[in-house]
C-alpha cells in the first residue's frame, strides 16, 4: 500500500499585521527561548553515556527535530506572506480581512460574524475561516443586503450579508 498523498491545493499567501506579528513572536519564542533550553537537555543527556536507552536525550532530540521543523515553516511562511495592513478602497464591500456578519435567509439561526483571514490564521473559536475556504470565497466582493450560496456538505444554504466591518467589533 502506498503512503502516496496528492498534494493540497496552495493556499492564498494573505496574512494580517497581527497574523504577520504572531507568527513572529513565535518564531521568536522558539529560536531564541525553547530552543536553546532543548539544546542544553540534550548535550547533559549526551554526557550520561548510553543514548539509546537515555529518555532525555531521545525525546530532546525528537523535539529538537520538531522545533526546527516548525522554524523553518514559519520562515518559509514568513517570506511568502502578503501582509495586508490597509483597508480597501471600497470599505462597503467584502475582502480579506473583513468583519462579516450573515444571517441564514429562513431566519432558522442566529446572525453569525466571521472573520476571513489567512490559512495560518484560522481560529474556529473565534470565526475567523480561510479566505480560501467556501463560505469566504462566497463572501468576497459582496456588497451589504447580498445574497449569497454557500455549499456545505449538508447541501446549498443560503444566507444574506447584514454587516460589513473593518474594525473589530466589541463582542
Amino acid at each position: 500500500m502506498s503512503r502516496y498523498r496528492p498534494p493540497r491545493p496552495k493556499s492564498s499567501p494573505y496574512i494580517t499585521a497581527e497574523g504577520a506579528a504572531n507568527m513572529r513572536a513565535e518564531l521568536r519564542q522558539l529560536w531564541k527561548v525553547e530552543r536553546p533550553q532543548v539544546t542544553q537537555v540534550v548535550h547533559e543527556a549526551a554526557k550520561n553515556g548510553d543514548r539509546s536507552e537515555n529518555g532525555d536525550y531521545i525525546y530532546g532530540k525528537r523535539r529538537l527535530h520538531e522545533i526546527d521543523s516548525r522554524v523553518r515553516y514559519l520562515t518559509k511562511g514568513l517570506e511568502n506572506a502578503q501582509i495586508i495592513e490597509d483597508k480597501p478602497r471600497d470599505p462597503s464591500k467584502v475582502f480579506f480581512a473583513a468583519w462579516v456578519t450573515v444571517e441564514d435567509e429562513q431566519g432558522n439561526d442566529l446572525p453569525q460574524t466571521f472573520r476571513l483571514v489567512g490559512s495560518d490564521e484560522i481560529d474556529p473559536s473565534r470565526h475567523w475561516i480561510s479566505i480560501d475556504s467556501p463560505m469566504a470565497q462566497a463572501l468576497v466582493g459582496k456588497s451589504l443586503n447580498d445574497e449569497i450560496k454557500v455549499e456545505t456538505p449538508a447541501g446549498q444554504r443560503y444566507f444574506v450579508i447584514t454587516d460589513i466591518s473593518y474594525e473589530s467589533p466589541t463582542i
